[in-house]
């Protein structure tokens, strides 16, 4: 996948400046695709070059014009040409395992203090995560698009759920290797 397809998907909602899509990407998107400011920018010049996206210019006081973009037809016809398409696991590139990997060759605390640093960072999203889940859960007979966007959120849950318990499980074993 494309971030170019996750920009497509977040325009077919409704248009978007850039600053907005970054921040859709920020509220919703974040827990399966992440992508700078500058990267959205960049993706949004490619679209609108291939005929994917138009834009619409707002003029703003004191500021540089606001460019609120949407999808095209064309844009429409590539996201169902990318949506048909199968698609595959995304392997995985994780230094962390790697680390686990040495562990007989190093010492256990630097790995012990990196898997409590990790575990901080994903005790953290899955917060973060649940607090938005939280506030879906709010919502009374939402919209099937919402309900789609709760769908992903919860991906989201389980990943850093699934990395905090594996976490905990190298953790548990370090220190009965100790013993």
């Amino acid at each position: 996948m494309a971030l170019s397809h996750t920009i497509l998907a977040v325009l077919s909602h409704q248009p978007y400046s850039g600053y907005d899509i970054s921040k859709r990407f920020e509220e919703s998107v974040s827990c399966y695709w992440q992508a700078s400011q500058q990267q959205i920018y960049r993706e949004l010049s490619k679209m609108e070059h291939q005929g994917w996206v138009t834009y619409e210019t707002v003029p703003q006081a004191g500021k540089p014009d606001k460019k609120i973009y949407s999808i095209t037809e064309a844009g429409k016809g590539e996201l169902v040409r990318w949506y048909s398409a199968p698609t595959e696991p995304t392997p995985i590139r994780e230094d962390l395992l790697v680390k686990v990997l040495a562990a007989p060759f190093v010492s256990d605390g630097l790995l012990v203090q990196e898997l409590h640093r990790r575990r901080q960072l994903h005790s953290e999203k899955w917060a973060n995560y649940q607090a938005k889940a939280e506030l879906y859960g709010a919502i009374a007979d939402p919209p099937k698009m919402e309900q789609f966007r709760y769908l992903t959120l919860r991906r989201g849950l389980r990943y850093e759920q699934d990395w905090i318990d594996w976490i905990d499980e190298v953790l548990d074993f370090l220190k009965q290797a100790k013993a």
